[in-house]
């Protein structure tokens, strides 16, 4: 049963302050976020989804609802596919925002490598995989789309193409509304990666 699973970032969200949303509810998508995601609808068209698995946050089941719309299917909500844990959630986190000059937070920034702010990296794979595998198993032989967050994304593409989990946020490659496949062999296997930006034209310009 050779498949692929289309893990998509969520789009733009309304925040206008930058604050570390992490794990909060009630984050919604921008206008911009929802003309994202109706892009990334548009461009899986011709794709053979049969099934959509999506973080509980609102911001990824805004970002899923006009793909099980076009597909006409339902949503499945997968806690695995949540935004990673973060000791700095709910706070202006933005270059010179100034939370980090403050030396109660410095005891959290021992061990970049684990990390000692957040949700383990080891711990956002394990549970990305079981997403990744449940929709795989959900969709039976065709394609699935899971709607997930940045960092648990990268992180898991990162383990799955080799590469150290240590890295800077800044160059990740994981856009507001991108789409980050998952290639499956018939063993079920993970045998590849490809990386498609279907909402390229909406993003905020640097």
């Amino acid at each position: 049963m050779a498949s692929t699973v289309h893990v998509l970032r969520h789009g733009e969200v309304e925040n206008p302050e930058k604050i570390l949303y992490g794990r909060q509810p009630g984050w919604r998508l921008s206008e911009r976020g929802q003309e994202m995601a109706k892009a990334v609808a548009q461009w899986s068209t011709s794709l053979p989804i049969a099934a959509i698995h999506a973080s509980p946050l609102q911001r990824a089941q805004e970002t899923a609802a006009p793909l099980a719309q076009l597909h006409n299917l339902s949503i499945t909500t997968d806690p695995n596919l949540i935004e990673a844990a973060n000791i700095f959630e709910g706070k202006k986190f933005e270059l010179g925002s100034g939370v980090l000059k403050h030396p109660k937070m410095w005891r959290y920034l021992w061990n970049p490598a684990r990390p000692s702010w957040g949700e383990p990296y080891e711990e956002q794979i394990a549970r990305m995989l079981k997403g990744v595998f449940a929709a795989r198993d959900a969709a039976a032989g065709k394609d699935a789309f899971i709607v997930s967050h940045q960092l648990p994304i990268w992180i898991l593409r990162s383990a799955v193409e080799g590469r150290r989990l240590l890295h800077d946020p800044r160059k990740r490659e994981c856009t507001l509304a991108s789409v980050t496949s998952f290639h499956l062999d018939d063993d079920g296997a993970i045998e590849g990666v490809t990386y498609s930006e279907p909402a390229k034209h909406l993003l905020p310009k640097k």
